[in-house]
């Protein structure tokens, strides 16, 4: 396989075409479908949300599907249905759009939770259950979805254990004045997603998938992931903190950063720069904290000022001595 992190810059100029200004997001979008997650993107209507997830799609090769959630959408309308079929005389089943390696969720929050519930089994189990039988989905399996984070008549908040299962939480934002005008230029004649072409294929993809779990995580800095987990569910200012799965998901998002910057193994900086994407939407505000406008990121923010950054060491060998150490054995001298 090609070098990884040639590839990855290869995806991420291609979808720059489409998403101007955003590399950011771009980036920790790639980060999520190699650590083989789900995002959800929360951000107001018109900003490239769905575009995001098209030019995705587009640049790996895998195929898209997109699931408009509205309230009178079905669970059988997101995984499928078995029908009958009179000239066999047995029963096929025939998938819904959940069966897709790119899938769009388009405003999940309109949806009820019955619906919405359907999704769990897919994006943890990675499979779909209609009529007892199990239907694996395609590899690789990633869900995009979107919510609106102003407009709340009409709508159901997704359950904590629902935004659990997302790896990351992004916010795209409003483009720069100058990015707005590159955007209007870009579209004068056709959209440029029209004309996106493959940079990579499916096949490609999973050898990425795979090589981010080779990537070295020192004990010291697996240590500091779960130090800073374990912080918020300790802060006074949280009803409910991060669960394991919020500390796995930010050692899989660190190896993924590590390989695209193209190193293989895990800095702290990786830790504290994913530290809010990957723990943000798993913390719960307690209602007192709430009321005086304290934020998860204002949390994540105070607990990493807080938990010591571990030691540069060699891989394998003893931490490098920091200040403190070195005047203590000064001191026993």
């Amino acid at each position: 396989m090609e070098d990884p992190r040639i590839i990855a810059e290869r995806i991420i100029a291609n979808v720059e075409k489409v998403i101007i200004g955003k590399e950011a997001e771009v980036r920790l979008t790639l980060i999520a479908l190699l650590c083989q997650g789900h995002v959800l993107i929360e951000d107001v209507p018109g900003v490239g949300k769905t575009i995001l997830a098209r030019s995705i799609a587009v640049s790996t090769g895998c195929n898209f599907r997109r699931i408009q959630f509205t309230p009178d959408l079905l669970p059988s309308d997101v995984s499928g249905v078995s029908i009958f079929n009179q000239k066999t005389r047995d029963f096929e089943f025939r998938p819904g759009p959940i069966v897709a390696q790119v899938v769009l969720a388009d405003e999940i929050n309109r949806a009820t939770p019955k619906t919405q519930s359907s999704l769990l089994e897919a994006m943890e189990e990675r499979q779909v259950t209609v009529d007892g039988v199990t239907h694996p989905m395609p590899e690789p399996f990633m869900v995009l979805a979107t919510q609106n984070p102003i407009e709340y008549e009409g709508t159901f908040p997704l359950p904590e254990a629902q935004l659990d299962r997302f790896l990351l939480r992004i916010h795209l934002g409003y483009p720069s004045m100058t990015d707005e005008v590159l955007i209007m230029e870009g579209q004068q004649r056709q959209h440029p997603i029209d004309s996106l072409e493959r940079v990579t294929d499916s096949n490609e993809l999973l050898s990425m998938q795979r090589a981010v779990k080779d990537i070295y995580v020192d004990p010291l800095i697996k240590q500091y992931i779960v130090t800073i987990v374990d912080a918020t569910r300790k802060n006074a200012s949280v009803y409910l903190g991060a669960s394991p799965r919020g500390s796995l998901a930010l050692y899989r998002t660190c190896q993924a950063r590590a390989m695209l910057d193209g190193r293989d193994f895990v800095l702290p900086d990786d830790v504290k720069e994913l530290a809010y994407a990957t723990l943000g939407h798993r913390i719960i505000v307690s209602p007192a904290s709430r009321v005086k406008n304290v934020t998860a990121k204002e949390i994540v923010d105070q607990v990493l000022e807080r938990t010591p950054v571990p030691g540069a060491r060699a891989r394998g060998g003893a931490p490098a001595p920091t200040d403190a150490t070195r005047t203590t054995s000064q001191q026993s001298r």
